[in-house]
């Protein structure tokens, strides 16, 4: 597959290079722009996110076999022919019209955050004399991004590969997470904890925000290998309270889509293994979860995260519970990833603002 032609080349870089000097002569040297560009970029980040999660359970990660184009173009529009070819000559294959329009828009839109996010950098970089925000993190956050990038592209030309596309999973959360921390920092201190009550809950601030992050591994593993419907009642699997499991495939971590490392087909036990692993660490996720809210709750300043993080646990055990039962529709599973990023969100902020005291 060709290339994008040097003419889509150069539009493409002319539209970035737009966006990052847009980006940065606008915040200019306004620690306010400043901080109203990171906000916004982080509600960017978190539909990237939530596009992703979509694309992935659309199968329509390879609906666009090649990149950063389609087909060696800009559009799949432009790529129409090539694409009706691949789509006749196999009618229930991962290449479609649709499907190549959600793969490039997920890339249309990342392209324009990766902008952004470059953009804050060089502003970062400019008002660093006065500003909060270290420029180093805005740098950090760049080169996060661009590993992102590179990982986007081996999802694509590696077909799949589980471990690849839960690695790209976990870097547009921790994107996610690096922008947050940026956009607070840039924001003048809110209502703040004594520091002895500071120093207190961070331990256990940074042990909740392990074992969510933890868990949204689990969850990535099991998408990205299509273990969500291993077990398809609740609180039982396949009927019973331990089903058959096969661990000694479950987590090979260098392997293809479907397969073990030896190149046979996985066993379903593995799957099932899998979905299990995330289902009982998730009863680990919640004891630990209520806990924490509750000494937030009990925090003056923190009573509105802590009520706003049972909460969200609720909403995400309900819709974890959703998928199994109701057989994962669509809009389900999309809300439980954005679930999952509004979780790590209210961990940073909490984070934070402990930080600034401690």
């Amino acid at each position: 597959m060709e290339r994008f032609s040097s003419i889509e080349s150069l539009i493409t870089l002319a539209i970035a290079l737009a966006v990052v000097v847009l980006g940065a002569v606008w915040v200019g040297r306004q620690q306010t722009r400043y901080a109203r560009l990171a906000a916004w970029t982080v509600a960017l980040t978190f539909v990237v996110v939530v596009v992703g999660a979509f694309v992935r359970l659309t199968d329509a990660g390879l609906g666009c076999p090649d990149w950063p184009g389609c087909y060696g173009d800009l559009t799949p529009a432009t790529a129409k022919s090539e694409i009706l070819a691949a789509e006749s000559a196999n009618p229930f294959g991962p290449v479609t019209m649709a499907k190549a329009w959600k793969e490039m828009g997920h890339r249309y839109l990342a392209a324009i955050l990766g902008s952004l996010i470059i953009a804050l950098a060089i502003a970062a970089w400019r008002g660093r004399r006065t500003w909060p925000a270290s420029p180093w993190l805005a740098t950090t956050i760049v080169g996060v991004v661009i590993l992102q990038g590179a990982f986007g592209a081996w999802t694509v030309t590696l077909l799949l590969k589980p471990a690849i596309v839960t690695i790209h999973l976990i870097g547009g959360m921790l994107t996610l997470s690096l922008l947050m921390w940026l956009a607070l920092l840039a924001r003048p201190a809110v209502v703040l904890p004594a520091p002895d009550v500071a120093k207190r809950l961070i331990t256990f601030a940074w042990f909740t925000l392990f074992i969510i992050a933890s868990q949204i591994v689990l969850g990535g593993w099991v998408s990205t290998n299509y273990a969500a419907l291993a077990c398809t009642d609740f609180p039982t699997c396949q009927g019973v309270w331990v089903p058959p499991m096969n661990f000694d495939h479950a987590f090979d971590i260098i392997r293809k889509l479907g397969m073990t490392k030896d190149g046979a087909p996985i066993p379903f036990e593995a799957l099932t293994a899998i979905h299990f692993t995330h289902r009982v660490f998730a009863l680990v996720v919640v004891v630990v979860v209520i806990a924490f809210a509750l000494r937030l709750w009990k925090t003056a300043g923190f009573e509105k995260l802590g009520l706003w993080l049972l909460l969200l646990l609720v909403l995400q055990v309900a819709l974890g519970i959703s998928n199994v039962v109701f057989g994962l529709p669509l809009a389900v599973a999309v809300a439980h990833n954005g679930g999952a990023a509004l979780l790590l969100l209210t961990l940073v902020t909490v984070l934070t603002r402990l930080q600034r005291r401690a």
